[in-house]
């Protein structure tokens, strides 16, 4: 690899990635695989963070690929699905990701690998995500919005937000996928967000999408993509320049049948993330932020092959009835604001 200079902020967080949310230890086999649009700073600073706790670690480069996925299995090398397949910490960089492929499904059916999902994941992304913010009091803010959340387990949410979208829903059962510390074999996303899990079929409203996240797109949308639901996606209108691209990606995502379902709803709640428009991963973790998947759930018949995502902003949310986030800001119940109010996440 081209010697590539980074600065110490940079080498912190990778530090602070690889070693406190990662929790490398000496020994462990550590895969980093990025592509020729990875921020390669942020591959170099994970690379020596690994070296120096005495991981032994390995980058795999490849041409960006076209797909991701499921549709991403035909251009993964062979190499990288061996490499994967032997490692005890697997980050993924790239984007379009592997996630959702065959080639990852094995891995994370071995139960031996620790997968970050973190596809696109900046330098200075990571700056902000894991040095400007005190990680303990996010992870706590996070367990408490995530038993708020699981408590209600059945009950109704209704998200808004001043752009148009109304949503209703039943929440389901939480999601197996954690976003604090790696501490087990499995999926692990960068802190900052919670899942809001939707009982897909109970879904109903209107979304107006402010962006787009597929295959090897990421962008803010000029025009807003409206889609109307009552269990599955009906009907789709707007979208601008990227209407076309979003047709594809929903019905590539639905089956080839239809446009599919809102596989999850999130809220973002980090302060130090900002919206960049080129950082996906980041953005959707800014305050009052909803990364909203959709497409087919990965235990239906078709499933989990690709995984389009878009943004709504300043979002609201209900939870039973009770308010708890207003305008991006969490308002309730009183334990979850005192945490949120103490990690900065909200305004005093």
């Amino acid at each position: 690899m081209q010697k590539i200079d980074i600065t110490p902020e940079v080498a912190l967080a990778g530090d602070v990635l690889m070693k406190d949310v990662l929790l490398a230890k000496p020994g462990e086999e550590v895969l980093i695989t990025a592509d020729d649009a990875t921020d390669m700073a942020a591959v170099v600073a994970l690379k020596d963070a690994a070296h120096k706790i005495g991981a032994k670690v390995t980058v795999t480069l490849t041409p960006q690929m076209p797909h991701q996925g499921g549709f991403s299995d035909p251009f993964i090398p062979e190499p990288v699905r061996a490499a994967i397949k032997s490692c005890d910490i697997w980050v993924e960089l790239g984007f379009p990701y592997m996630m959702g492929s065959k080639a990852a499904d094995v891995v994370l059916h071995e139960g031996r690998a620790r997968y970050y999902l973190s596809p696109g994941l900046t330098s200075d992304a990571m700056v902000r995500i894991y040095t400007g913010v005190d990680l303990d009091a996010l992870y706590a803010t996070t367990h408490a919005f995530e038993k708020v959340l699981a408590d209600a387990g059945g009950k109704e949410c209704r998200i808004t937000n001043e752009a148009g979208s109304d949503v209703t829903f039943k929440l389901d059962a939480p999601q197996p996928i954690a976003v604090c510390r790696a501490e087990k074999p499995g999926i692990t996303a960068v802190p900052g967000t919670v899942v809001i899990p939707p009982d897909i079929e109970s879904v109903k409203g209107v979304l107006k999408l402010e962006s787009v996240f597929t295959d090897d797109i990421y962008d803010v949308c000029k025009e807003p993509l409206t889609i109307e639901l009552d269990g599955k996606i009906q009907k789709i209108s707007g979208g601008g320049e990227y209407r076309d691209v979003w047709e594809n990606a929903l019905k590539k995502a639905g089956g080839g049948k239809d446009y599919g379902y809102i596989i999850h709803f999130t809220c973002g709640f980090h302060p130090a993330a900002q919206n960049t428009g080129t950082c996906f991963i980041e953005d959707q973790r800014a305050i009052g932020n909803n990364a909203v998947g959709l497409g087919l759930p990965f235990w239906v018949e078709g499933g989990g092959e690709t995984h389009p995502d878009s943004m709504i902003s300043a979002q609201s949310v209900w939870v039973d009835g009770e308010q708890i986030v207003e305008s991006g800001n969490i308002i309730a119940p009183p334990e979850l604001k005192e945490l949120a109010t103490k990690l900065g996440a909200v305004s005093a």
